[in-house]
Parts: structure tokens; sequence; C-alpha cells
């Protein structure tokens, strides 16, 4: 490896460490700190964050990655140049003030969002997130766009995608999950009865680690902790932790939660050691992050097959179930249902949560709406997609965390996540014939294995589009998911 390439390794692993302190800070905040501490931990994020940017954007790491670019032979060192190159370019055009009061606003945001949707009150929530959405323009102007400025955002978790081509993918599955939502209130709709009650949390906690331990989850290499809203960080390497949420009275979303949560670690796990702290070292994109953890949430974990191999493990530990034959108990679980929570809908109407979510954030983004009127739009968008309305703002505008973390463009990456997750799965019983058999004995590691040879391995070398290509020999097609759904649910419900 040339002098100039290592130079550059050493720099880029240098910022990832105070990028590593960011996460492990960000990730207290979300778990154990004392809520009185929320205001300091908060600037001290930003002030970390805004030092490691300012690392990143200074002229060294220019002429670094300028030196080097000349030295890189392989693919591998091509890609971290050229990811670098793409980075370092963006967020040069960022003042650094204006990132590191982005990072303080955010930080002090969640902590808002929290107190506002415990007490069911957008107001308290509203001058952040006007605050979020003010500095998120400018950073869209910093960085330019062409046609749309969601653009800028979209490409931020999903290069290369542009906001046109998302309508485009929109206007096809729209209209399939409308119409088949409608055909599906004609069937045989499952008695969920028998998942109300008042279930143990420590019940919950005991089958969450087991799932963890099927599905081959490194625990010395991780955690499992609470938090209000699930999700999954990256400290470094060896360290991918996962948080999921309890509910007495819900029992599916802790086990749910937490295989959601288990997908996306089981990526960051398998990505290569020597990619760490490296551009390349993270996934190719949200969307094929979530393709990752909508596969084994629903692909894997709402399957009959898995039920089968897990339930006696279940009854184990939840003996009111002994009685409850696991087909009855699997459509249950599977039930269609118009309801207000994203994180808890079925997969039929998941991705109209998503959909009014991503005309929300457009409109918004290129000034057609305002923040203060956040609350009634939603409530008009619900009705449109999903056909109910809800009661409470903490079930509808405030249920989720992400745009106190100005993660603008983020929604749909779980859209595409789904679309890429049965793309992906069509694929892959084509090289694991026996999968479904594999499913029903606990083999999850080849399923894995899989995973870890066709995806996992390639961190961000490739764009995300390129790497579906890759691994499936064609572009992105949407009738894959439309298949596994009308599939799925024909058998549920008996169409």
């Amino acid at each position: 490896m040339g002098k100039n390439l290592q130079n550059l390794k050493n720099h880029l692993k240098t910022i990832s460490k105070f990028e590593s302190a960011v996460s492990l800070l960000s990730w207290d905040f979300e778990t154990y700190m004392p809520p009185k501490a929320a205001q300091k931990r908060a600037e001290i994020i930003g002030e970390i964050a805004g030092h490691a940017f300012k690392l990143f954007t200074s002229d060294k790491t220019g002429l670094l990655i300028e030196k080097a670019e000349s030295e890189a032979s392989s693919d591998i060192d091509k890609a971290v140049i050229r990811v670098a190159k793409k980075e370092y370019e963006k967020a040069k055009k960022i003042p650094p003030e204006l990132f590191k009061e982005f990072q303080i606003t955010t930080s002090k945001a969640q902590h808002f969002w929290e107190i506002a949707k415990n007490e069911n009150n957008f107001a308290i929530f509203q001058p952040h997130l006007e605050k979020i959405v003010e500095l998120t323009g400018k950073i869209v102007d910093c960085l330019g766009y062409k046609e749309n400025k969601y653009d800028t955002l979209l490409d931020q978790y999903e290069p290369g995608l542009k906001t046109s081509q998302l309508k485009k993918i929109i206007s096809y599955v729209k209209p399939f999950l409308v119409n088949f939502l409608d055909k599906i209130e004609n069937g045989t709709k499952p008695d969920d009865k028998i998942l109300t009650g008042d279930f143990s949390i420590e019940k919950q906690k005991k089958f969450s680690e087991k799932i963890l331990d099927f599905l081959n989850y490194d625990k010395n290499a991780g955690r499992l902790d609470v938090s209000a809203h699930p999700f999954t960080i990256t400290i470094g390497a060896f360290d991918v932790r996962i948080t999921t949420r309890y509910s007495r009275s819900d029992l599916k979303n802790s086990i749910f939660s937490t295989i959601h949560e288990c997908g996306h670690a089981l990526y960051e796990q398998g990505i290569p050691e020597d990619f760490r702290e490296l551009p390349i070292g993270e996934g190719a994109s949200m969307a094929i992050h979530e393709s990752q953890s909508r596969f084994w949430e629903n692909i894997v974990g709402r399957s009959l097959n898995f039920w089968k191999f897990v339930y006696p493990t279940f009854c184990e530990i939840f003996s009111e179930f002994e009685n409850v034959p696991v087909e009855k108990f699997w459509k249950a679980i599977n039930k269609v249902e118009r309801s207000f929570i994203r994180t808890e809908a079925d997969e039929v109407t998941y991705n109209l949560h998503i959909m009014l979510r991503f005309e929300i954030e457009e409109a918004l983004i290129n000034n057609k709406i305002s923040v203060k009127d956040l609350p009634v739009i939603w409530n008009e968008k619900m009705k449109e997609y999903i056909g109910v309305i809800p009661e409470k703002e903490s079930d509808g505008v405030l249920q989720d965390v992400h745009w106190s973390h100005g993660s603008f463009g983020y929604f749909p990456s779980y859209m595409l996540g789904n679309l890429y997750a049965a793309q992906f799965y069509h694929t892959m019983t084509k090289d694991i014939s026996d999968f479904d058999e594999r499913i029903l004995q606990g083999d999850f590691k080849s399923i894995l294995n899989w995973l870890r040879e066709k995806i996992h391995s390639k961190g961000k070398i490739y764009e995300p589009l390129e790497l579906l290509k890759n691994v499936t020999g064609e572009d992105l097609n949407p009738e894959y998911y439309a298949n596994y759904i009308t599939k799925k649910f024909t058998m549920i419900y008996n169409l």
C-alpha cells in the first residue's frame, strides 16, 4: 500500500474514533442517561461531533484524498477513495458552525419529542421541529439541488436515488396495496384475541434473548437494552448494540422489534474487519440495511415454519399458549389491520404508512406546508392512505423519533427495504432450494452465510442499486414484493 493511501486511511480512522465516542454517548442518551442530563449531553455530543466534522472537512483531508487517488489499485481501495471523496465534497459545503448547531439542536429535540409524545402534545415539540426544518433547509441550500430539494436529503440515505424515481415506484406499489387491502377485508380474518393479555416483561426479555441466540447474533460483540424507540447502533469494532421495547399488553411489540433490530445488527456484525473505521465500513445504504432487518423480521420471523421451530421454546416461557395451535398463532401475528402505528403495522399496510410520511416530508422540505399544520395534515393523510384517523397526537404525528433526529429522507428506506428484501429472497431461494425446510429445522446459519457472502461482506463498496443488481441480476423490480405479499396473505386469509 502506498504511503499516501495509508496516511489517508490513518486520518479517516482517527476521525472514526471520535464518531464512535458520539455513538456511545448517543446510545447512553437513549438508554440509561438520567433525564436531567439531556441538555448538557446534547452539548457534549455536538462538541465532539463538530470536532470530527472539522477534521473531516479540513484541507488536510482533501489533500490526502487527492494524493492517494493514484495509489488506489484494488476495488476496495478505489471504493474507499470514491466514498470518502463524495462525502468530503458534500461535507465541505456545510459550514462547521451550521453542522454543530444542527447536532446540538437535534440532540435537544429528541428530549422534547419524548416529553411531547408522553404528554400527547405536539406544541411542546413544534418549536424544536421548526428549528430542525429551518436548519435542514440551510444544509440543502449549501449542498445544492437540481430538480427537487428532497433529492439532496434522499441521497444521504439512498445514494443515487431521485425523488422522481421514488414516485414512480410508489405509483406501482400504492394501487397494488390499496386494492389488495380491500380484497383482504372480504377474506377470513384471523382470530387475534389470543394475543391479548398481561405478559410478564421478564418473560418477554427471556424470549428476546432466545431469539437473538437462534438468529446467531454475537452477544460477545453487542448487547440488548431498552429504549423508547428501538434502534441498532455500531459503537465500533465488535460493539454493535440493539434495543427493543416491552409492553405488558402487546406481546408482538418486543418480539418483532427484537428480530428487526437483530437483522440490522447481523448486517453490521458481518462487515469485514478491515473495512472498519473507513467510509466503506458500513451498510451500502439505509434501504439495503432495512432489507436485512425486514427480511429477518417478516420473511423469516413472521413465517409459519419459523414459528413451528421456535414455538416449543415460546410455550415453555409463555405457558398460556400451550393449547394454542401454532397455525392459529401464526395467523394471529399476521393479521392485517388499518392501524395507527407504523412500527406495529402488518406487512400489507406498512408501506402505506411510509408513503404518507414521504409525501409530508417532501412537501415540508419544499416549503409547501408548515410545521404547525402537521397534526392536521397527518390525520388527513392517514384517512387517505390507511382509512383511519388517530385520536391522539402520540398515535399520529408524534409517533416516530426520526424528525427529532433531523432524519428527513430516511423514511423511504423502509419501503425500499421491503422491496429489496423480497427481491433478495427470490434470488436466495434459487440458491437455497430447501429454504423453507431450513427455517423449519432452525438452520438460520446457512441463510445468514448467504447474506454475509452476497451483501454483508461488501460493506459500502457498491451503491445500493448496483449491489442489488450484482446479487439478483436485475434492477429493482417491485413485482417480487407484490408476489410475496399476494402469496402469503392469500393463504392466511383463504382468498
